[in-house]
């Protein structure tokens, strides 16, 4: 096989991506509606008129229990293979996995000191 041909499918696959990107463009900035008016241009909000700001804070205590969760999350997707095949990996094994656990309670101890868990 030439050097260039291990190549081709992956440059056809790139132009067949390209051409839909930009087809997908082109058809949409075609298919766009040319008239703006002020109604059009408002933001839609149910129907309703806007009151207020459109900016929302939200507190980060939100981002970081999400955060939290998803690591305990993760760590179960990892604990449940492991205790599946327990009996045969050895103490080596059970030795990695203590270290990870012991990793995770010192991340959690963390966070409870920071008040992330606590839910106000």
């Amino acid at each position: 096989m030439e050097p260039l041909g291990a190549y081709a499918n992956m440059f056809v696959a790139l132009s067949v991506g390209l051409f839909c990107l930009v087809a997908g463009a082109v058809i949409s900035w075609l298919g766009r509606p040319a008239n703006f008016t002020p109604v059009k241009l408002e933001p839609y909000e149910c129907g309703e008129p806007t009151v207020g700001t459109d900016q929302v804070r939200f507190r980060p205590l939100f981002y970081l229990f999400a955060i939290v969760f998803v690591v305990f999350d993760v760590e179960a997707v990892f604990l449940f293979p492991w205790a599946v095949v327990f009996r045969s990996l050895g103490m080596f094994a059970f030795m990695e996995m203590l270290v990870f656990v012991v990793i995770l309670l010192l991340g959690l101890a963390y966070a409870w000191k920071k008040g992330v868990l606590k839910w106000q």
